[in-house]
């Protein structure tokens, strides 16, 4: 199974912008559909955005859509969520998912998942 390793959250500034990382420990992103979900404290695991092995198709969450970008890096095994303007209500733990089998959209679909990145925006 692939190793999933999140990085870049941390605290920040309403309107202010992170990058996360989300590092494999093989093959992945070129092979698989992947996907970023978050967690509020309180609330059910979301969906943000997601990527086709191809590149395309994207998708995402109507919260973060024109503000959040997915990428990825097939030579590097690292995938990436660009997030702009960020808000208070993007707080969350955020987390990579890579291998879905199933809608793009539910964490079930996904198998392998990393352990999490904090990401605290203050207003």
């Amino acid at each position: 199974q692939a190793q999933l390793v999140e990085s870049g959250g941390g605290l920040v500034q309403a309107g202010g912008s992170l990058r996360l990382s989300c590092a494999a420990s093989e093959r992945t992103f070129s092979v698989y559909t992947s996907a970023w979900f978050r967690q509020a404290p309180g609330k059910e695991r979301e969906f943000v955005a997601s990527i086709n092995w191809s590149g395309e198709p994207t998708y995402y969450a109507d919260s973060v859509k024109g503000r959040f970008t997915i990428s990825k890096d097939n030579a590097k095994n690292t995938m990436y969520l660009q997030m702009n303007n960020l808000k208070p209500e993007d707080t969350a733990v955020y987390y990579c998912a890579s291998r879905a089998s199933g809608a793009y959209y539910v964490p079930a679909a996904y198998i392998y998942w990393g352990q999490g990145t904090q990401v605290t925006v203050s207003s």
